[in-house]
């Protein structure tokens, strides 16, 4: 209408760190600085008295996080963030393991510190030993930690391809895998509260073409809505701490808790809050697609360009899974997703880390679907494999995405449509 107000009155290049309730331009490395100050404000919103602290060593694709974060200095100090860039990334993870430790000695000045770890691939793998160490040791309630790994499938910037789950999962520690500029800061948040209430330090995976890129992001106080599940049952200890971490503490308890309460915490976490979302799901499916990260975005523009929208999808009986947490893998939301499926493809760069888990929770299931993943039939692991599909080094790509799905799924779709594409579209799907 004429004269109606479509915007803000002024636009500022502050807007992105100090607007509260409005859609707001950012890039992925913005959207990471956003990230603390967004944690403190909601902290605020319900009376915690927290504080903030990241550190952590620069590395592409996080390369400049650290200049970022210094330029956003002044919003930081308002909201009782403190950034020190680390010596090593070993160092800057030791220092956050300590910040867990708040609450446990007298003389604190808030209630809880959440930290933030950062380093690309080769600075997740010589910081395994503090990694392990500090996870095992688990997170203040009020505090929380996230690892921000910065991965370089391509190597583009790297003197090796980076690929950081194998080491967390190592670890004990769950991995987030966020596939846009929004759920940098969605995922980011659910992690700091997922570490809150499992007693685990949480990974955000952050690739090259997602932290790289941009886009509007919605920032509200009450964004995400985070909903926080009943406490995980535990045997009462000294400390009453419950998966919390100790002043006092010894290895096979912190073993135990970490394999049989913490880990289950997260994977309960992400079921409450739906981390993991069937997002095209007919009442009779006979194929089946998951995708999580940047491989999601390859593949609604596979989707975009073979012309399958959704309500096509839906008319065929193919199932979409979009994966938030990548491992642990829910078994309940991959049982339910694979019931009545024949064919279900896997799409996912390196090696087969949810493949692999999807063979194992469906292995010895009656009617069990026919798995394409790293291989059209057998595993990586088989003696006798058929032709690859998506190969378990390098990238892949939304045309190869196509290639294959027309190759595994062409049975399900109708004659017509089977030699349809239309490059340069991009399904239109909810996020």
């Amino acid at each position: 209408m004429m004269g109606e107000k479509l915007g803000r009155g002024s636009t500022t290049l502050h807007d992105k760190y100090s607007v509260q309730d409005d859609w707001v331009y950012m890039t992925g490395m913005q959207a990471l600085v956003r990230l603390p100050l967004q944690q403190r404000a909601r902290d605020a919103a319900i009376g915690w008295n927290t504080g903030g602290y990241i550190s952590g060593y620069r590395g592409s694709p996080m390369g400049r996080y650290d200049m970022e974060l210094w330029a956003a200095e002044t919003h930081l100090q308002k909201a009782n963030v403190v950034f020190r860039a680390g010596l090593n990334e070993d160092l800057a993870a030791t220092a956050i393991w300590g910040s867990q430790q708040v609450g446990n000695f007298a003389g604190a000045k808030v209630d809880g510190v959440f930290g933030i770890w950062y380093g690309k691939g080769p600075g997740v793998d010589r910081s395994g030993d503090v990694l392990r160490h500090a996870n095992l040791a688990g997170t203040s309630s009020l505090g929380g930690v996230i690892c921000l790994a910065g991965d370089d499938h391509g190597a583009k910037s790297s003197t090796v391809a980076n690929f950081s789950d194998p080491i967390f999962m190592a670890v004990g520690i769950p991995i987030l895998y966020p596939s846009n500029t929004q759920e940098l800061l969605d995922y980011g948040l659910h992690g700091i509260a997922m570490s809150r209430y499992s007693g685990c330090w949480v990974a955000l995976k952050v690739v090259t073409d997602v932290v790289e890129g941009g886009g509007s992001v919605h920032v509200s106080p009450l964004a995400p809505e985070i909903i926080t599940p009943p406490q995980p049952t535990m045997i009462p200890d000294a400390q009453g701490k419950g998966v919390h971490i100790r002043a006092i503490d010894m290895a096979l308890p912190q073993e135990e808790r970490l394999y049989v309460h913490k880990i289950r915490a997260a994977g309960n976490y992400a079921r409450c809050n739906g981390l993991n979302r069937i997002t095209v799901n007919p009442p009779v499916a006979k194929a089946g697609i998951v995708a999580a990260g940047k491989a999601w975005q390859d593949l609604l523009q596979a989707l975009g360009r073979l012309g399958w929208s959704e309500d096509k999808l839906q008319q065929w009986g193919i199932r979409l899974l979009k994966v938030g947490m990548i491992w642990p893998l829910d078994a309940e939301i991959v049982r339910e997703f694979s019931a009545g499926v024949e064919t279900l493809v896997v799409i996912e760069e390196k090696r087969p880390i949810l493949e692999d888990q999807i063979r194992t929770i469906l292995y010895g299931r009656s009617g069990s679907p026919r798995v394409i993943g790293k291989h059209f039939h057998g595993s990586v692991f088989d003696s006798v494999r058929g032709p690859v599909a998506f190969p378990d080094f390098g990238e892949i790509s939304p045309p190869l995405v196509s290639q294959v799905l027309r190759a595994a799924l062409g049975d399900y779709i109708p004659l017509q449509e089977r030699s349809h594409e239309h490059p340069g579209n991009e399904l239109e799907m909810t996020r």
